[in-house]
Formats: structure tokens, C-alpha cells, sequence
């Protein structure tokens, strides 16, 4: 068995296997946590959905006082994840991936515009991990898993546009190192930061959900 066969065989379906297995253990986890029901009458005029929705709408950009100080963040998560979106659901081989694994395909977009994409995606990740090792307090917070996670996103990237352009190796090992680093993605997706990749609307809507009923606003 060659690498690139090992990629797109085994490693791939133990990476999905424990992607799914991961993902459903964490939301069940979430889910069996003791609730404290709020028993007080509620207040305002809004209602639990409303206020769920209306937080997972609005916290998709800072609010005004803070946009001064983290507006750079939030437009280069913006770039990153809207440029990713476009790499991996825009690509032609990405599509014809999935197409092999779940029968679902649609057309792909031009190359210039995945290319320009993949770059502004590398640019983005680049310029976040600078602001938080430049950024005192961000510097402070921050953990290994903020950067093992930044890494593991980084590398496919990287990874790719390596077996695109054909650089350092043959084509095959290249695409069977990109293979690998989205593996690797897959795995540790359940278990770090990136689960909020599942988890961000129910938080979102969790917290509206409650403001709602204490009458805030948030």
C-alpha cells in the first residue's frame, strides 16, 4: 500500500470515523449538563426564540463601543472563513472528493477565483496569529490549543497549494501530504476550539434565549 493509498483509504475513514464519533459525544456531553430552570416570570416582550435569533444574528459583528479594538480580528476571521468556505466547497477536486464519499456535487468555481481565495486564506491566518503573539493581553490568554489549532487549519492550506503548484515532491506524495494534513484536521476538529464550528449557533442562541427572559439585551 503506497502513502497516497493509505490516505485516501484507511486514514480517511478512521479521520471521519472519529470526526462523527468526536462531534456526537461532545454535543451529547453538552447536552446531558445540569439545566437550572428559570422559574421567575419573564420580562420584556420578547420571546425565547426571538431572543435567540436575534443574538445569533447580532453577534455576528462586535458591537459599536468595541469595534475599534477588534475589528481587525473580526475582518480577518471573516476573510479566513469565507475564503476557506470557497476553497474547499468551490474547488473542482474538492467537489469530485465529495462526490465520492456522499454522491452530492455541484459546479465548481473558476481557478483564479479558489486561487485568490486560498491566498487571502493564508493571508488571514497568517495576520490573526501575528495580532496574538503581538497583542499583549491576547498573547496572555491565549493556550496551546489556540495555536495547535491554528496550526492544524494553516497546514491543508499550505498543503494544498503545495500539490497545486507541484512544489518540493512529486504530485502524489504532495496530495498525499495535504490528504494527512485535512486528516489531521478531522480529528482534532471534536476535541479543541474548532468544535465551536457545531457549537456556536446553540451557544448563541442559548445566551439570547435566557437574555430574552430576564428582559436584557445582548
Amino acid at each position: 500500500m503506497t502513502l497516497l493509498e493509505f490516505t485516501r483509504g484507511p486514514a480517511l475513514e478512521a479521520s471521519l470515523i472519529i470526526l462523527v464519533a468526536g462531534v456526537i459525544w461532545r454535543l451529547v456531553g453538552l447536552l446531558l449538563l445540569p439545566y437550572k430552570r428559570d422559574h421567575s416570570e419573564p420580562r420584556g416582550n420578547r420571546t425565547a426564540l426571538g431572543g435567540a435569533l436575534q443574538t445569533i444574528l447580532r453577534r455576528f459583528w462586535p458591537y459599536r463601543a468595541f469595534q475599534n479594538r477588534v475589528l481587525f480580528s473580526h475582518v480577518m476571521g471573516y476573510a479566513f472563513h469565507i475564503g476557506l468556505a470557497i476553497v474547499v466547497f468551490g474547488y473542482r477536486p474538492h467537489i469530485l472528493f465529495i462526490r465520492d464519499l456522499t454522491g452530492i456535487s455541484w459546479p465548481g468555481l473558476p481557478y483564479w477565483v479558489v486561487y485568490l481565495a486560498g491566498a487571502v486564506t493564508l493571508a488571514a491566518l497568517v495576520a490573526l496569529l501575528i495580532r496574538r503573539l503581538s497583542h499583549g493581553v491576547l498573547r496572555l490568554l491565549s493556550t496551546p490549543d489556540d495555536y495547535l489549532s491554528w496550526l492544524v487549519t494553516i497546514l491543508p492550506v499550505i498543503t494544498g497549494f503545495m500539490a497545486v503548484q507541484h512544489l518540493g515532491a512529486r504530485y502524489e506524495t504532495l496530495l498525499a501530504v495535504h490528504l494527512l494534513s485535512v486528516e489531521l484536521l478531522l480529528i482534532w476538529l471534536p476535541f479543541g476550539k474548532l468544535m465551536h464550528t457545531f457549537t456556536f449557533l446553540f451557544s448563541r442562541g442559548f445566551t439570547g434565549a435566557r437574555a430574552a427572559h430576564k428582559g436584557a439585551k445582548t
